[in-house]
């Protein structure tokens, strides 16, 4: 169990599932089984050993900071080389399966992606800058590109159309966290925006990219890569998205970011899951393929 919340589950699974958006939107018909069982498997694993990695490399900031300090290196319920050694073996199998069941291409995707979070963001921009999130967005933002490359062995415009729905999302998603956590970063001496800006400045930054995202979010429509009925939700829950950031701006309360951090990871499941559903025409007994 310690293990498992090491690969931190609840962030893992949300990537997995846009890695798994991202295989059926790249064709009209289904994914193969086998493809979709090592892919989705390869992924996962790569995405867990970040998370480990990331635990081990953040435990000192865990220790002092309520929402973490209870992870099991700061707590002392594992040690850093039993993580360290958890983290090497999930990344090993990860690169096996996706190397002889999947393709050269998206092991090395994987593998580029699990190098930008691990390190790049969490050893270098996470305290070198508050502008860690967006340029770090660019690793979380990856899976749908992985999912498509799996199934094509290439990377297409629409396939970077979904990376840039996720980055535009990233910011907005994660400052409303750093807002009512502001404390706890200023006392782990990480340069989050709250706590390097204030709280006014993030609150227009969270704005000012909820409204790009909501422009990005209906570009799958005007590509043709998306029906009616993802525009029509898309911009039903981006409006809702935008209605938090404007709230927030005007009449800011923790509780308020927390509900819209909150708004904003059921945001990206749903916006991914239309594009699912909509991908397909629903017929009386089933799923059809949509063309």
């Amino acid at each position: 169990m310690l293990y498992y919340e090491l690969t931190k589950p609840r962030v893992v699974s949300l990537i997995m599932f846009t890695a798994i958006v991202g295989m059926f939107l790249s064709i009209p018909g289904m994914v193969p089984l086998d493809v979709l069982l090592a892919a989705v498997l390869g992924i996962g694993l790569s995405a867990a050993a970040g998370a480990a990695i990331n635990h081990v490399l953040d435990q000192r900031a865990d220790v002092v900071m309520t929402r973490t300090k209870g992870r099991p290196l700061p707590s002392g319920e594992l040690t850093t080389a039993q993580a360290i050694a958890f983290a090497v073996l999930l990344t090993v199998c990860s690169m096996i399966i996706l190397v002889m069941w999947v393709n050269t291409l998206t092991a090395i995707l994987t593998f580029l992606s699990l190098i930008g979070y691990a390190v790049v963001y969490t050893v270098y921009l996470k305290h070198w800058t508050p502008q860690n999130i967006v340029i770090g967005g660019a690793a979380g933002a990856s899976p749908p590109v992985l999912g498509w490359a799996a199934v094509t062995g290439e990377v297409s415009s629409d396939a970077l159309l979904l990376f840039l729905i996720i980055f535009c999302w990233t910011p907005p998603h994660f400052w409303a966290l750093a807002l009512y956590r502001r404390n706890e970063y200023a006392k782990a001496g990480i340069p989050m925006l709250p706590v390097t800006h204030g709280v006014r400045f993030t609150r227009l930054h969270i704005l000012f990219y909820t409204l790009l995202l909501t422009g990005v979010a209906v570009m799958p429509f005007a590509t043709q890569m998306s029906g009616w009925l993802y525009l029509i939700g898309a911009v039903g829950l981006s409006a809702r998205f935008v209605w938090y950031a404007v709230r927030l701006c005007q009449h800011y309360t923790d509780a308020l970011a927390k509900r819209m951090f909150g708004y904003s990871i059921q945001y990206l499941a749903m916006l991914f899951a239309l594009m699912l559903i909509d991908h397909y025409r629903v017929a009386v007994y089933g799923l059809v393929p949509g063309g």
